[in-house]
C-alpha cells in the first residue's frame, strides 16, 4: 500500500501542480479558497494510492484546509485592496465562525466517510442551483439580519465549512446574496471569512487523525498530507490575485453563472460517488 512507479508519482505531482493553479484562481475569482476543487482531487489521489476508504475523505478535508490558509490570505489581500470586503460583516461571523470550525472538527474525529460527502453534495448543489435560477429571485430582504443572527449564521458556516474542507466562501456567498448584498462584495468578504476558518480547521483535523496514523499515508500529520500541502500550496498562492482581478472585470451575471455552474459539478463528482 502507498506504493507507486515513478512514472505515476510524476503524473500525479503533474496533477496537483495544476490543481494549486486553478485552487488560486478559483479562490480569487469566488471568494472560496478552493476546497471544493481541492477535496475531490485529494480525494483521488488518495484512492490512488491505496488509502484506506475509512480516512480518504477526512485526510482529504484537513489537507484542503490546510492549503486554504495562505490561499484564502492571497485571495483577501487582492480583494481588500480593490475596496471590496465588508469588515463588519467579516468582524461579525470571525468568532462565531472560528468555534463552529472548532465544533466540525470535534464532529470530523468521529463522523462516517459518507456524512463528508452528503454534506459538500448538499451545500454546494443547493449554493448552485441559487446562483444558476437568478440570484434575485431567492432574495429575501435588501440588507443584512442583525448582529445576533449573523452570529448564529457564521457558527453554522464554521461547521459545515470544517465538514466540508471549504473555507467558508461557499455558505457566506449565499448568505449575503440572498440579505441583498452584490456577488462582488459577497466574494470580497468570503476570502477574508477563509482565513478564520481554515486555521483552527486544518489545526482540529490534525488533532483529530492522530488516531487513525497507522492508516496514514507517509508524511501526513493527522488528517494532513504534507505532500499535497507543499504541491498544491504555492501555485494556488501565486495565482489567486489572478482570480480577483478577473472577478472584479466580470459582470454580476456572468460571475453568478459561472459560479453555479463550478459548484454544481463539484457536487455531482461526490454525488455520483455516493450512488
Amino acid at each position: 500500500m502507498f506504493g507507486l512507479p515513478t512514472g505515476e508519482l510524476v503524473t500525479l505531482a503533474i496533477a496537483l501542480a495544476l490543481a494549486g493553479a486553478l485552487t488560486g484562481i478559483l479562490a480569487g475569482l469566488f471568494g472560496v479558497g478552493g476546497g471544493a476543487i481541492i477535496v475531490p482531487i485529494l480525494y483521488q489521489v488518495f484512492v490512488i494510492i491505496g488509502a484506506p476508504e475509512a480516512i480518504r475523505m477526512p485526510l482529504a478535508v484537513g489537507t484542503s484546509l490546510a492549503i486554504i490558509v495562505p490561499t484564502s490570505l492571497g485571495s483577501f489581500l487582492a480583494h481588500r485592496a480593490k475596496g471590496a470586503v465588508d469588515m463588519r460583516v467579516l468582524g461579525l461571523w470571525a468568532v462565531p465562525c472560528f468555534l463552529g470550525v472548532l465544533a466540525g472538527s470535534a464532529i470530523a474525529a468521529v463522523a462516517p466517510p459518507w456524512l463528508f460527502k452528503v454534506v459538500f453534495v448538499a451545500v454546494a448543489g443547493l449554493n448552485g442551483l441559487q446562483l444558476l435560477l437568478s440570484g434575485s429571485r431567492w432574495q429575501v430582504a435588501d440588507d443584512l439580519p442583525r448582529p445576533a443572527i449573523m452570529r448564529i449564521m457564521g457558527f453554522f458556516i464554521g461547521i459545515l465549512s470544517a465538514l466540508m474542507g471549504i473555507s467558508g466562501g461557499m455558505l457566506s456567498n449565499i448568505a449575503m446574496v440572498v440579505f441583498g448584498r452584490s456577488i462582488h462584495q459577497a466574494v470580497a468578504t468570503s476570502a477574508g471569512l477563509g482565513i478564520v476558518i481554515s486555521i483552527p480547521g486544518a489545526i482540529g483535523y490534525v488533532f483529530a487523525g492522530l488516531p487513525q496514523t497507522s492508516l496514514l499515508p507517509p508524511l501526513s500529520i493527522g488528517f494532513v498530507s504534507l505532500i499535497g500541502f507543499a504541491l498544491l500550496a504555492p501555485l494556488s498562492i501565486w495565482f489567486a490575485p489572478l482570480g480577483a482581478r478577473i472577478a472584479h472585470s466580470l459582470s454580476k451575471r456572468r460571475l453568478e453563472i459561472a459560479y453555479g455552474t463550478y459548484l454544481l459539478i463539484m457536487a455531482g463528482r461526490f454525488l455520483i460517488n455516493l450512488t
